[in-house]
């Protein structure tokens, strides 16, 4: 009996080729697509579960409230003074340790070269972070002065990974620090949260002896902490403790009359290492994170796709079931039961399903390695094992041969012998109703619509992106960074001067602020009247940033360097006399226009000549009264997905609080930074040069939305397919029924093209219809998207009515030459008795 069915389902397909091919591509593509998807949404829930005890690792995570705006920001780094209070009160704890970022100098036989994913800990991160080792033993980092090394990083760096015992220098801070290898982990993999090439104990007192302030500051988030609870701790239980630890912990911090304290703005908490790539908090994070909302969405696209696909299989299957009525009524009249049948047809859907998922995971073994390429993760196909995709392969075959086999099955087998087979009956006037398969059309182009109009709003958000005022002119520039090295602090002046020699060269700017950096500074400002400060950003500039970075002179002017009050410059370290003298003297300072509407002021030219009293030296000497003389447009130098900085512009020659340097430049872009470069290696060999053109690091800063742009593009391209290919099955089914109602028409009189358009508008129906679904749920999921950006573009009807317009045309086209053919038959052929 099985084998009389399969033979009788492998006869079928082959009698009707056409519809062979259609039905199995259509499953093949709508599975293809829904396990890549899949794979990718699985890939995602799978960061650090590869980790040893990975549930027992949390991240402290320090969340702030902005107090005069109300803005939220999620971090994942905390302070180097949270985790030793944090071990001190929580007896859970088992195990803790402070991860320092840090881009160190590596120094090897007389030649400089930079580093990337260096971390300084201050205890023994193996016993709380157990990274799996392939030479060194666990107890590789207990001293001062131990470090391990990856295997990419040990190859790199000695040309084998038999480095256990060999040593290595880097230059931080201006010194050269000697570091012995203990160690080698593997290398870790991309779905991790954590990323190291190196990891070096450090004596962190020492290392900040220029900066002793930074060992108890509770507002300098420049690492993360990591802990290791206790195997059956109840992290919620640690968590409702955390607001009386924060009030326990941080003190306030005065400076003068202005009272500071982190804890009434910053909030602690415990988040499990598996849940911090997805997790809320964003900022600061080590790997790049991603959005729940976004894979969960993505791994509905994922369903609906496949779901297309068994609509398209079940619209086929009923098209066909005209031809298959006396196949069904002989069958019966032999004896066969109705579940017999409905046994044969579920088996042949089977069939087509199996033949669809062969061909779906070849296209999915050949389009992985550059589906994983182009969303930066390794994700691997694999069969057996934990991860494999056998089983859940082969139930997804059996589930898509029963869900898109069942409703044929039932239709086809309740066909009656005596009303397929009287005298005169044609099989085209078999019983059912296209209702079922009109709707299941008007959901898989309510799909396809909506995939297109997300695709096209989330484009037109990237372009706004890239393309929107900034503030500031953002073309020919060229960023080199590193001007912070200790090595470079008395040699700023020197090397921007330079660099305006270099030719090409039109103007060059020092400061702690620029394209996309990741530095964010901060202080309080005391307001007359007021008893909290403002919070306002505070960075380091010179007076040739205004016309480097190009900025908009608003009110009152910039800095001048024979003015002495404009200048701020403080030795560094700092010492308590130049501290006081600025303290006495006080400053000039230039605000934004953000700055300004913070400090109170919305017309920006009545704060020119103001004073206020700001938080910019220790805080035992006290605030430092600053004068603003000028105000510039407002500039957003992030992403436009982080609220834009109130900034107040502080001057300074030198004192090293210059991070990067900003060369504006005419002429070809490679023969200035080669010019530079040379002028570079002629002030310092113990630097890298690292310049990078804003272009480039304003791609980098939306390579996300790129990706996430181009992959809806995809799918929905992949939909609109699937739903051609329903739309087909709908049009064939929908004609061979009318058949002679269409040459009833022609002989009464009807013309080609009154046929065409009747035809037409019949399929174009569903895909109004499509429309009227699918334009509210893409607003408000759009709508959303958008809002998590602080400027955005207008969610207007544009991209629904094309979005519309396109499917709209894509039905007319898939359809009109069937129509055509159909409604330019001979009428007698339709009307003849079969």
């Amino acid at each position: 009996m099985w084998r009389n069915y399969l033979t009788v389902g492998l006869r079928s397909l082959m009698k009707n080729r056409t519809y062979a091919f259609i039905n199995i591509l259509g499953l093949a593509i709508g599975m293809a697509a829904c396990l890549m998807i899949l794979l990718f949404v699985r890939y995602e829930f799978s960061y650090d579960k590869w980790l040893p005890d990975s549930e027992n690792v949390y991240q402290v995570q320090t969340w702030f409230k902005n107090p005069d705006s109300g803005e939220l920001s999620f971090g994942q780094m905390s302070t180097y003074t949270s985790e030793a209070a944090l071990k001190k009160d929580f007896p859970q704890i088992e195990g803790s340790v402070y991860v320092l970022s840090s881009e160190p100098v590596f120094y090897k036989d007389g030649q400089a070269s930079s580093t990337e994913n260096y971390r300084y800990v201050n205890g023994d991160l193996l016993a709380t972070i157990p990274l799996p080792l392939v030479a060194g033993g666990k107890n590789a980092l207990a001293r001062v002065g131990d470090a391990i090394l990856s295997e990419t990083e040990a190859m790199k760096r000695f040309g084998t990974t038999d480095v256990v015992g060999k040593t290595f220098t880097v230059i931080s801070k201006g010194k050269g620090r000697d570091f012995r290898v203990t160690g080698v982990f593997k290398d870790i993999p991309k779905n991790s949260s954590f990323a190291a090439n190196m990891i070096g104990r450090m004596d962190f007192p020492s290392f900040f002896v220029d900066e002793p302030g930074f060992l108890d500051c509770w507002g300098c988030n420049s690492g993360w902490v990591y802990v290791r609870l206790k195997p059956g701790t109840d992290v919620k239980t640690i968590e409702a403790q955390m607001p009386a630890w924060e009030k326990r912990n941080i003190p306030d911090q005065n400076s003068g009359e202005a009272r500071f304290n982190a804890g009434d703005f910053g909030d602690w908490h415990l988040i499990n290492i598996r849940d911090v790539h997805l997790g809320k908090a964003q900022d600061a994070a080590v790997t790049p994170g991603n959005d729940k909302t976004s894979i969960i969405t993505f791994a509905v696209i994922a369903l609906l796709i496949l779901g297309m696909a068994v609509v398209n299989f079940t619209n086929l299957s009923t098209a066909r079931a005209s031809q298959r009525a006396r196949e069904v009524a002989l069958r019966k009249v032999l004896g066969a039961t109705r579940k017999q049948l409905i046994i044969q047809f579920i088996g042949e859907s089977i069939i087509v399903t199996f033949l669809a998922t062969v061909i779906a995971l070849a296209v999915v073994e050949l389009a992985m390695p550059a589906f994983s390429a182009f969303l930066k993760s390794d994700i691997q196909v694999r069969y057996f094992g934990a991860d494999g995709i056998l089983l859940p392969v082969l139930l997804l075959v059996a589930v898509v041969g029963i869900l898109g086999g069942l409703y044929p099955a039932f239709f086809i087998s309740r066909f009656q012998p005596a009303s397929v087979l009287r005298a005169n009956k044609s099989s085209a006037e078999t019983p059912g109703s296209g209702r079922l398969r009109q709707v299941l059309v008007v959901g898989q182009f309510a799909v396809s619509i909506g995939l297109i109009i997300c695709t096209a709003v989330i484009y037109a958000q990237t372009v706004y992106a890239r393309t929107v005022d900034p503030g500031y002119k953002r073309d020919h520039i060229l960023q080199v960074g590193d001007l912070n090295r200790y090595q470079l602090l008395d040699k700023g002046e020197m090397i921007a001067e330079r660099a305006r020699r270099v030719p090409g060269v039109d103007a060059v700017g020092r400061t702690s602020i620029g394209v996309a950096t990741e530095s964010n500074n901060n202080t309080g400002v005391m307001l007359p009247g007021r008893k909290e400060p403002v919070t306002i950003g505070n960075y380091v500039v010179d007076p040739g940033f205004f016309d480097a970075m190009g900025l908009k002179l608003v009110a009152g002017r910039w800095f001048d360097e024979k003015r002495p009050l404009d200048d701020m410059s403080l030795p560094f370290p700092p010492d308590d006399a130049s501290q006081r003298a600025l303290a006495a003297r006080g400053a000039n300072v230039v605000v934004n226009e953000y700055g300004a509407h913070r400090l109170g002021y919305r017309n920006a030219a009545d704060i020119v000549g103001k004073t206020f009293r700001a938080a910019l030296v220790d805080n035992e000497i006290g605030l430092v009264p600053v004068t603003v003389i000028g105000v510039v447009g407002d500039s957003r130098f992030r992403s436009i997905k982080q609220p834009l900085d109130p900034i107040m512009f502080l001057n300074a020659r030198s004192g090293g609080g210059h991070t990067h340097m900003i060369v504006r430049y005419h002429g070809d872009p490679e023969t200035v930074r080669r010019g530079l470069e040379q002028m570079w290696q002629g002030v310092t060999t113990e630097v890298p040069f690292l310049a990078k053109y804003s272009d480039d690091i304003v791609g980098k800063l939306y390579e996300a939305e790129d990706a996430r742009a181009q992959t809806f593009a995809a799918f929905a391209l992949l939909s609109v397919v699937v739903g051609c290919l329903g739309l087909f099955g709908l049009a064939a089914f929908t004609a061979e029924r009318r058949t002679k109602e269409i040459g009833i028409r022609k002989v009464m009189g009807a013309r080609t093209r009154d046929i065409v358009r009747l035809l037409v508008w019949q399929f174009t129906r569903p895909v109004i219809i499509a429309n009227i679904i699918a334009w509210p749920v893409a607003w408000w999921l759009m709508r959303d998207w958008l809002n998590k950006f602080d400027t955005r573009i207008d969610l207007g009807p544009t991209p629904f009515v094309a979005a519309g317009l396109l499917a709209l045309l894509i039905a007319i086209g898939t359809i009109a030459a069937h129509a055509i053919k159909v409604a330019s038959a001979n009428p007698i052929r339709a009307l003849r008795y079969e």
